[in-house]
């Protein structure tokens, strides 16, 4: 009895609800209502059940109705599309195919373009419920073009900073990842996570590298043992260099990043043929100095000064741009005070480039 009762409210408010002007578009996305008393499902709502028992209504005004369907903005889509699409553009939608596209074509011809939705009632082979489908067909199809150019321009996004393409679905459900910059001598690398704590930062000396002949065994010797002390991620972001092929006296430490970077796509990607979804990802050198302006010219400059501040920035300010464990400032501190060659660039530019990953890629895309 409740239920039925229930049902009897609902039709009367229903029809003032969708006559109110305050709701430009009334096919909302209700799906189940639910009985307050024993919490059972009632009655089931769709978007399709909405439009056609509106349609169905015998109204003594129909005036503007079917405008009242709609925000602004779906309906400035709506017109678009009817006063500017050719007969074979309305065609490919599905409720226009045949008479239909011919005949919004000619009222338009004769009598000017559509100035409100409404009028589509007064075309030849148009009833009031098949302007109301229409209409809501033109709207969904706007919708996912709309959806499909955003997840475009995300993808664009993504591609511009990281080598292989991947989605950015994915990338916003990585906790953490690791940054690896090598060098000659060096591989060093920072674990950091999505609130830019820095969880491991570290590198190791290389003293086989570019010592004589390439051995492929010496290389999986050293660049192994490494790998394994680097920490799981969720992915791994590689520096990627950008020598001049055509240098031949750059030739050999070509070769060595090359090789090196192989390998360790290799070794951290090991579940590659599993799932064919990479881990290990590429972002470009000049990209990380553009980001942090180290590029002076056409080369790219010392990071030291600038990881100096933020671990300085971490002690003295309440919300610093990257998060150092307490116990673990001062020792980093003391690594970049020291003066001369081994100034610990593989260090910086490795947590770096960790920084610049999720500000360029994950952060920028945020609303």
């Amino acid at each position: 009895m409740f239920a039925k009762q229930l049902l009897a409210v609902l039709e009367r408010g229903r029809i003032l609800f969708f006559q109110c002007p305050l709701v430009p578009r009334p096919l909302m996305k209700f799906r189940t209502l639910y009985c307050s008393s024993c919490l059972r499902k009632t009655i089931a709502f769709t978007e399709g059940h909405f439009v056609n028992d509106l349609a169905e209504q015998d109204t003594k005004d129909p005036e503007q109705k079917v405008d009242l369907f709609y925000s602004d903005e779906e309906r400035s889509a709506i017109l678009a599309l009817l006063n500017t699409a050719s007969e074979c553009e309305l065609a490919s939608i599905k409720l226009l195919r045949g008479k239909k596209s011919l005949s919004i074509v000619e009222y338009r011809n004769k009598h000017g373009p559509f100035d409100n939705l409404q009028t589509l009632t007064k075309i030849p082979n148009f009833k009031y419920k098949s302007a109301v489908k229409v209409c809501e067909s033109i709207v969904s199809r706007h919708e996912r073009e709309e959806q499909k150019e955003k997840k475009v321009a995300e993808h664009r996004s993504v591609s511009k900073f990281i080598k292989p393409e991947i989605r950015r679905d994915r990338l916003e459900a990585a906790e953490s990842i690791v940054s690896i910059v090598f060098g000659t001598h060096k591989i060093a690398w920072a674990h950091v996570d999505r609130r830019l704590t820095v969880l491991d930062w570290q590198q190791q000396e290389c003293f086989r590298f570019m010592k004589g002949t390439y051995l492929a065994s010496v290389y999986l010797e050293d660049i192994s043992a490494i790998a394994s002390k680097i920490p799981e991620a969720d992915y791994y972001i590689l520096e990627k260099t950008s020598l001049s092929a055509q240098n031949i006296n750059l030739f050999p430490v070509t070769l060595h990043l090359r090789t090196v970077e192989a390998m360790l796509f290799a070794l951290l990607d090991k579940d590659f043929l599993k799932g064919g979804e990479h881990r290990v990802l590429n972002m470009a050198r000049s990209t990380v100095g553009k980001h942090f302006e180290l590029i002076i010219g056409d080369s790219r400059t010392s990071g030291v000064d600038l990881v100096k501040q933020f671990l300085l920035d971490s002690v003295t300010n309440t919300e610093p741009r990257v998060f150092f464990p307490r116990d673990s400032v001062v020792r980093y501190r003391n690594r970049f005070q020291r003066i001369g060659a081994n100034r610990e660039e593989e260090m910086c530019d490795a947590l770096l480039q960790a920084i610049a990953f999720y500000e360029l890629v994950l952060f920028s895309g945020r609303s």
